[in-house]
């Protein structure tokens, strides 16, 4: 079934009260690699999907970052997505790969340490589309943070040349050669069905991820009547300081909490 765990091991830890491991879990009847940080300490904790950016070796999962959520009082798991640290199949860039993402959903609403009507999604960069696409398929999601997030696939063309060769590679094609494929990709286009609150977190300064986005976010989630919050940082790129870092992790877990339980 999507999101059980068939195989898990136990990874170093950088925290001495978080365990972390290296998880095997089915999605799509493919074993997918991820991995798992949560609290030692027994009791029932917020579930926090963690969605990556990038593709492949770039903007791979650090162990580090998870465990920074998971002492904030999460179960914080990680999908690699399909084809990157030994798993099956091969990445798709906001297309199949979404599905790794929702059975991930799915493995921390059956984990014994977590609330199953308080699991959170997030997503960094493309995770931010990654996010928004499998809280549109899944039941019950508390809330989706979305932190320098990608949330128009066409525009990341046009405004990334660097990708593009990789895009077209994935995808099949240019916008103007396989426009509905982009449009696939782009949840924009299909946030009517959303549920969850929306916390959008951009820096205003962001050359990977333009803030153009999170306009295009916001301002569609308000056309639908849709709950959102945004936090925009005038002198921030796609990466803050390690202080502001700091500081937003803290706001933003705290804004998980604050959500209803589903």
């Amino acid at each position: 079934m999507d999101g059980d765990i068939i195989d898990q091991y136990r990874f170093p830890s950088p925290h001495p009260g978080i365990d972390v491991f290296f998880v095997t879990y089915m999605s799509q009847g493919l074993k997918v690699k991820g991995f798992l940080a949560a609290p030692k300490r027994k009791g029932v904790y917020d579930g926090f999907l963690y969605l990556r950016g990038g593709i492949k070796n770039v903007g791979q999962v650090r162990v580090p970052r998870l465990v920074q959520f998971a002492s904030h009082g999460f179960v914080v798991f990680a999908p690699l997505y399909r084809g990157n640290g030994g798993g099956e199949g091969n990445e798709d860039f906001a297309g199949e790969d979404r599905y790794d993402a929702l059975a991930g959903f799915h493995l921390l609403r059956r984990h014994p340490l977590v609330h199953p009507g308080r699991v959170h999604m997030f997503g960094f960069s493309r995770g931010g589309a990654m996010a928004l696409h499998a809280a549109l398929m899944a039941e019950g999601v508390c809330s989706v943070a979305v932190w320098g997030g990608v949330a128009d696939m066409e525009l990341t063309y046009w405004e990334r040349p660097d990708l593009r060769r990789m895009m077209k590679r994935v995808i099949g094609g240019t916008p103007n050669k396989c426009p509905e494929r982009y449009r696939h990709r782009t949840p924009l286009y299909h946030l009517e069905r959303l549920k969850a609150p929306v916390l959008i977190i951009h820096g205003e300064r962001d050359e990977n991820v333009s803030i153009e986005h999170a306009w295009r976010l916001e301002r569609r989630l308000k056309q639908l009547g849709k709950p959102v919050t945004a936090w925009y940082f005038p002198e921030f790129t796609h990466y803050f300081p390690p202080q502001a870092n700091r500081e937003t992790v803290q706001r933003l877990t705290e804004w998980m909490k604050q959500q209803p339980t589903m």
